[in-house]
């Protein structure tokens, strides 16, 4: 699958290669904030933990995976600037009955990318095109409930507050709120 770029911006699918990006966005106690409460990831963490999640459920074909995103060139940013990342994955992956039909999208992105609508851009691009297939019927994003900018873009995505409730994870159940798009 092929995400094909916007007026600002482009796509590519992120693999192993892509460690240092990965670790290089997870620097960021402010960009961690409502990840896992402001805690740089380390190089270890990314090897042993967010690589092989990722490659359990990355499937180019599908378009599920790590979508890095990056700029194209502009009068105000360099050419291939990385800013973020969209996540696309079946809901309730890491669960004993993930939904195949709905796709949990996330993002994280860079400081200096915030409040220029590069995320909503570039998750709206991506959503567009991962539940194009009909066998997907909804697209799904879940944030803490005092995470207000990714909720923000949710409501700009389509999605509509679904409910708050226990997210189960092999990594920790944590309490989120819950958005949903029927697509």
């Amino acid at each position: 699958m092929r995400i094909p770029d916007t007026d600002r911006l482009e796509f590519h699918f992120m693999t192993r290669k892509d460690a240092e990006a990965l670790f290089e966005l997870d620097q960021d106690e402010d960009v961690m904030l409502y990840i896992n409460g402001g805690h740089m990831t380390t190089m270890e963490d990314i090897r042993q933990i967010s690589i092989p999640r990722l490659e359990s459920y990355a499937n180019e074909d599908e378009g599920w995976g790590i979508w890095k995103v990056t700029a194209k060139p502009s009068d105000t940013l360099e050419a291939h600037l990385y800013l973020g990342w969209i996540l696309v994955r079946p809901m309730d992956f890491f669960n004993d009955e993930p939904k195949w039909d709905n796709l949990e999208l996330g993002w994280r992105f860079k400081q200096a990318a915030w409040g220029k609508g590069y995320a909503t851009e570039a998750a709206k691009a991506v959503m567009d095109v991962v539940t194009a297939p009909d066998k997907i019927n909804k697209a799904s994003a879940i944030a803490f409930e005092e995470n207000l900018g990714s909720i923000k873009i949710m409501e700009k995505l389509g999605m509509s507050f679904l409910k708050k409730g226990i997210h189960k994870d092999p990594l920790g159940d944590l309490e989120l709120v819950y958005y949903e798009k029927i697509v």
